[in-house]
């Protein structure tokens, strides 16, 4: 039977491929991000593999526009039982120079968005018995210089994937996290950018010190993904896998 998946943050970068990545997978796929239109193009490529997608504009901080999103996507599609927590953004500065409005930015997307997502979506795993939540985290939850909002919202993610994996599981739905190194991605360009290094040269010098010699690409992450949303991986629940070309920890 035909899955319904939702991935936010799906309308570029990893959560494109995400989409992309479950559509292959079989699943009719709610491609949502802030902006309905950016999600278009993605909803496109699916359709012309035959397979059923939705647009979704929605602001994952927003528990009426969440409310009203996951009811579409259940009208139009069919009620979800795979959701990807993807949506992100960064406001990166050092704490010193970091404004309130940096730091609730970040942890309204990344935090908020995470909870009101799985909360919306959750009582349609329950009723089905079975689920799959994947919320992505970033090695940055280990600490990264400059990311003091990003480092504690994608660690926060880690403790709200374990204490929803206690939670849900008794009801067939399984709760993981994946956290990305350096991916190669609209995101990560900007961010170089913006402190205006050369991204070539960054990518060079972080391959150098990643185990298997090179950077990431979503669909890397994309396949992660796609085991921890399949049948075969209900025994994994409550883990956090860096998807970073070596170890992490």
């Amino acid at each position: 039977m035909e899955s319904v998946a939702v991935v936010t943050g799906a309308a570029r970068g990893i959560g494109a491929a995400i989409a992309r990545r479950l559509s292959s997978d079989g699943c009719a796929v709610a491609v949502l991000d802030l902006d309905e239109e950016a999600c278009r193009p993605v909803v496109a490529e699916i359709a012309t593999g035959g397979r059923r997608a939705l647009a979704v504009g929605a602001d994952v901080a927003n528990p009426d526009a969440v409310a009203s999103a996951v009811e579409q996507i259940t009208h139009r599609l069919g009620a979800p039982t795979i959701l990807v927590n993807n949506a992100g953004v960064t406001r990166d500065n050092l704490l010193a120079k970091m404004t309130e409005e940096d730091w609730d930015t970040v942890m309204g997307v990344h935090l908020r968005g995470s909870f009101l997502m799985s909360r919306e979506v959750q009582k349609y795993q329950v009723a089905a018995g079975w689920g799959r939540i994947v919320n992505l985290s970033s090695v940055s939850a280990l600490g990264h210089r400059g990311q003091a909002n990003y480092s504690a919202a994608k660690a926060g993610l880690q403790g709200f994937t374990k204490t929803l994996a206690i939670e849900l599981g008794g009801f067939g739905v399984t709760v993981n996290a994946v956290a990305p190194g350096f991916v190669d991605t609209d995101m990560t360009r900007a961010a170089v950018a913006r402190i205006g290094l050369n991204f070539d040269e960054v990518a060079a010098a972080a391959a150098a010190e990643i185990p298997v010699g090179r950077v990431g690409h979503p669909d890397d992450v994309a396949a992660t993904v796609s085991y921890l949303c399949s049948t075969e991986s209900g025994y994994v629940s409550g883990q956090v896998i860096y998807v970073a070309g070596g170890p992490k920890l």
